[in-house]
C-alpha cells in the first residue's frame, strides 16, 4: 500500500478512551461503587488516546507531515478510533494496522468531580505489536522516528525489552532518527516488575532522544529510591525531589547507556535536557542529526526551561504535547535553546485548552506567541550551580555552561 510521505512516524501504544460524564456524590468513590447497585451516569465522551494520537496529532498540528503507526481490532473501539484520527486528516491513518482477531485497546475513565481519577485499561492490540508489524516501507521518506509507551505494550518489555531493541536497532539502520517515550507502569503489574534498568540498557544504543518523565525514569532506574521517596511523601507525586544534582545523575547514566540526548518532563517545573559530550554521538543522530554550525550548539549541554504561564483547564497529554514541541524544533533544525521554548510552549497550550488535540496550535502560532515575550514561571526546583540565562529565558548548570 502506497503511503503519503512523512517526515515522522509515530507508533507505538493507542487506545480508546471512555469517558462517562459524572455528578458529583456527598459519598464520594463509594457512591459508585456498590455491588448491585445501579449508577446513572451521563453520556459518555470518547477520545483516542495513548502516545500515537496524543503525538502524533500535535506534530500534524505543528505543521509537520506526520504518520501514526499503532494496532488495533477490526472492531467497534477501532472503527471509533479511526474516525477521530480521520477528523484531523484521512492521511494520519494510512499506517494503522487492523487485525482481525484481535481486540481495540480501551481504558474507562471514572472520573467523578473531586475524586482522583481510576483508569480501568484493556491493553488490547497493543500486546502484541512487535518490531515486524512495522514494515521497512512504512519508514521509507521519513526522516524521524518516534515510539512512545512501551511500559503498556507486553511484547516491548518482555524478554529483557529485546523486541523493544530490535525495532529501534532496524530504524537505526534505515538512517532515520529515532526518539522515546515511556509510561509509569503499575508496580503491582508484570511490567512494573521487569528489570527496567536492563531494557533500557539494551534500547538507548538505538536510541538518538529519550523522553521520559522524571517520576518515570527515577522509578526505572533507581526502584528502591522511588518507593522510599513514595512512603516519605505519602504520593507518588516526587515531582518537588528533582533537584539539580538528582536530574544530572539520572541523565548521566542514560548517555552512558548510549542515547545522545536525554529530556525528562518536569510537570508545572518545565523540560530538562541534557546532551552528549561527543560529538560522534551526535553525528550518529541520523536523519536530524544537528549539523555544521549546529552540531557546536548541542554538545555538550544541559539546560532546564521553565514552564509558561497560563491558567490551566487540564494537563491530560501534556507530557506529549511537550514532546512534539521538542520534536518539531529538532526537525526544522533548530538550536537546542528552541527546541527547549517550542516544547514548553506546545505543552502550555495543551494545557490551557483541554480535550482534543485539536487544541494545539500551528507552528506560526506558537512561535508568535513565543516571540510577543510569554512570561514564564520560576521553575520551583532546588539548581544548586545553576544560573538563569536573562537572554535565552533558561535555566543552565554553570558547570557545563563553563562557569
Amino acid at each position: 500500500m502506497a503511503h503519503h510521505a512523512a517526515e515522522a512516524i509515530v507508533a507505538g501504544h493507542i487506545c480508546l478512551d471512555v469517558i462517562p460524564a459524572m455528578e458529583e456524590k456527598k459519598q464520594g468513590l463509594h457512591a459508585f461503587l456498590v455491588p448491585g447497585k445501579l449508577v446513572e451516569v451521563g453520556p459518555a465522551r470518547m477520545s483516542a488516546g495513548g502516545a500515537v494520537p496524543n503525538t502524533g496529532v500535535a506534530l500534524h498540528r505543528l505543521g509537520l507531515k506526520t504518520r501514526l503507526i499503532g494496532k488495533i481490532g477490526r472492531d467497534l473501539f477501532g472503527d471509533e478510533i479511526l474516525r477521530a484520527l480521520r477528523r484531523y486528516g484521512g492521511e494520519l491513518t494510512e499506517g494503522m494496522i487492523v487485525s482481525p482477531d484481535e481486540h481495540t485497546s480501551y481504558s474507562l475513565v471514572i472520573n467523578p468531580p473531586n475524586v482522583d481519577r481510576i483508569f480501568l485499561h484493556c491493553p488490547g492490540a497493543n500486546d502484541t505489536l512487535c518490531a515486524d508489524d512495522i514494515r521497512p516501507e512504512a519508514l521509507s521518506g521519513a526522516r524521524l522516528f518516534h515510539f512512545g509507551y512501551p511500559p503498556l505494550m507486553r511484547r516491548m518489555y518482555e524478554d529483557s525489552g529485546a523486541e523493544l531493541a530490535r525495532l529501534l536497532a532496524r530504524v537505526k539502520r534505515s538512517g532515520l532518527t529515532a526518539t522515546l517515550d515511556m509510561a509509569r507502569p503499575d508496580p503491582e503489574s508484570p511490567a512494573g516488575r521487569v528489570d527496567w534498568r536492563a531494557i533500557l540498557a539494551a534500547a538507548l544504543p538505538h536510541v538518538d532522544v529519550f523522553l521520559p518523565s522524571f517520576e518515570e525514569i527515577l522509578y526505572m532506574l533507581r526502584p528502591e529510591a522511588y518507593r522510599q521517596l513514595a512512603r516519605q511523601r505519602g504520593s507518588e507525586d516526587l515531582l518537588a525531589c528533582a533537584d539539580g544534582p538528582l536530574l544530572s545523575s539520572l541523565a548521566r547514566e542514560l548517555l552512558d547507556m548510549g542515547a545522545a540526548v536525554v529530556a525528562f518532563k518536569l510537570g508545572e517545573h518545565g523540560l530538562y535536557v541534557r546532551t552528549a559530550a561527543d560529538p560522534a554521538r551526535l553525528a550518529a543522530m541520523g536523519a536530524c542529526a544537528p549539523a555544521g554550525g549546529l552540531a557546536a550548539n548541542w554538545l555538550d549541554r544541559e539546560l532546564l526551561a521553565p514552564c509558561y504561564r497560563i491558567v490551566e483547564a487540564g494537563t491530560t497529554g501534556a507530557g506529549d504535547a511537550t514532546i512534539a514541541g521538542f520534536l518539531a524544533a529538532l526537525l526544522k533544525g533548530l538550536p537546542v535553546e528552541e527546541a527547549l521554548r517550542f516544547a514548553v510552549g506546545a505543552g502550555a497550550f495543551r494545557v490551557e485548552r483541554a480535550g482534543a488535540a485539536g487544541g494545539m496550535p500551528s507552528w506560526q502560532e506558537l512561535s508568535e506567541r513565543i516571540a510577543a515575550g510569554w512570561a514564564q514561571r520560576a521553575p520551583g526546583l532546588h539548581l544548586p550551580g545553576w544560573r538563569y540565562e536573562e537572554r535565552e529565558k533558561l535555566w543552565s548548570s554553570q558547570e557545563r555552561a563553563g562557569g
